[in-house]
């Protein structure tokens, strides 16, 4: 039973993410287009519009890009952490035999990249941006996975978006450890206890899920002016949100057969909008499904696909419009583009590789069921997809300087680079695969 409730849980992430990475390529695409046609200027003004809210002495001025990065991705973040608990507690994290191989992986794709764009970077204005290439773009991912049809094996698509949840954990940190400005200790003092009142409400059985949406506003605000990246406070609000459920299975089950009863009791042949007994048989229905899901599990599902149809692709478009029309081979042979080159599209995968040899080498791991070295391959090469979360680190590396556009370019140059190559990958090896499977079944026949 728990082994389907995770499966099922996964399929529906796994569809709302691949979706969401045809809706963010659309985005992208767009954003790219806008940048280099003649109406360029005002794809780039458009962004430094400022939106003021609240009063002048206690409101919030930022302009749209902004408003976007420090605000909407907040939300992405909260999602990102509630996945990140979702699959500790009760997925692919869950246990440690299960969690080795996609950390394993998710430690060697950053780590390489890293040391690899730091070394091409050594001494240089661009040295500082060695988290970019860092990251998987999960949406990005699970989008080509999808392109390839059903031939994926279910075991593929759970080793990459646990590889990718873990990396995505990852980044997090290096943001809140190496790209945090000048602290400011008394928001962050206030922001840290406001966390520690949500922790003893979730403890004391708080489920409102309104009260800590209220609440986490107040701790976002503090982390905008502490210094640590307010993006940060979505992560840590995710922790604190309740995962378990107000009433166990029996209840449920017990509940929903009296529920079921008072309906049949009711009137027959009335319709339900006059009829009170049945009328009052659905809410508790309702009152009873609501006990039965964490508020975890519903906050999840409501935001999941605001965040995959709306946050990231709105994001890609006020960030991916770089301007190629002057593009030329110092551009492209710059030590940024080329450290976030080499990171992602060789390093990525390499270290993916690397790490997951040796952990299945040491016995600590076991590769997915029906997944072969030539898939996992194949997977390793679209975890060389960055795009989100790198040209979100590379914001925090480069600010408004030229390097910015340097890193830009090296995130969508290596992002289509390592889609296609994993595509093909994959493509060939499922083949093989197919193949195989059909020469076994002819000869057993």
């Amino acid at each position: 039973m728990k082994v389907a409730r995770i499966w099922r849980g996964f399929e529906h992430f796994s569809e709302a993410e691949a979706s969401g990475g045809i809706v963010l390529i659309i985005a992208t695409t767009i954003a790219m287009i806008w940048a280099n046609s003649p109406w360029s200027e005002s794809y780039h003004e458009l962004w430094k519009t400022t939106f003021s809210v609240g009063v002048p002495a206690f409101g919030l001025s930022l302009s749209l890009h902004h408003w976007i990065n420090d605000g909407l991705m907040v939300v992405f973040f909260f999602v990102v952490g509630l996945e990140i608990k979702r699959e500790i507690l009760d997925g692919e994290l869950s246990s440690l035999r299960q969690a080795t191989l996609p950390i394993a992986a998710a430690a060697g794709g950053m780590v390489v990249p890293a040391l690899l764009f730091a070394a091409v970077n050594a001494g240089g204005t661009g040295s500082s941006g060695w988290g970019i290439p860092m990251a998987t773009d999960i949406a990005f991912a699970l989008g080509v996975l999808a392109l390839l049809g059903s031939r994926v094996p279910l075991g593929l698509k759970v080793f990459l978006t646990a590889l990718a949840i873990v990396d995505d954990l990852g980044a997090v940190m290096i943001i809140a450890l190496f790209y945090t400005a000048d602290l400011h200790w008394l928001s962050l003092i206030a922001g840290v206890l406001l966390l520690l009142l949500l922790f003893a409400l979730n403890r004391g059985g708080v489920r409102q899920p309104a009260l800590y949406v209220a609440i986490g506003v107040i701790v976002w605000l503090c982390f905008l002016h502490s210094g640590v990246h307010a993006t940060i406070a979505g992560v840590l609000l995710a922790l604190t949100v309740p995962a378990s459920t107000k009433i166990d299975d029996d209840e449920f089950v017990a509940s929903a057969l009296d529920t079921i009863k008072l309906f049949e009791r009711s009137t027959e042949n009335e319709k339900v909008l006059g009829n009170s007994e049945r009328l009052e048989a659905i809410y508790a229905m309702e009152d009873a499904c609501e006990a039965a899901l964490p508020p975890l599990v519903r906050i999840e599902d409501k935001l999941h696909e605001v965040v995959a149809f709306a946050v990231v692709p709105l994001f890609a478009l006020a960030n991916a419009g770089l301007d190629l029309r002057g593009l030329s081979l110092p551009s492209l042979t710059h030590d940024v583009t080329l450290g976030v080159v080499i990171g992602l599209f060789l390093g990525k995968p390499a270290g993916i590789m690397i790490a997951s040899w040796l952990a299945i080498r040491s016995g600590r791991a076991d590769l997915p069921t029906r997944v072969s070295w030539s898939m996992l391959n194949g997977a390793a090469w679209l975890a060389g997809i960055g795009f989100t979360m790198s040209l979100f680190i590379a914001t925090l590396a480069f600010g408004d300087s030229a390097l910015l556009e340097n890193a830009k370019l090296g995130v969508l140059v290596a992002s289509a680079m390592a889609g296609a190559a994993g595509a093909l990958f994959l493509i060939r090896s499922i083949s093989r695969q197919s193949k195989g499977d059909l020469k076994e079944i002819s000869e057993t026949v």
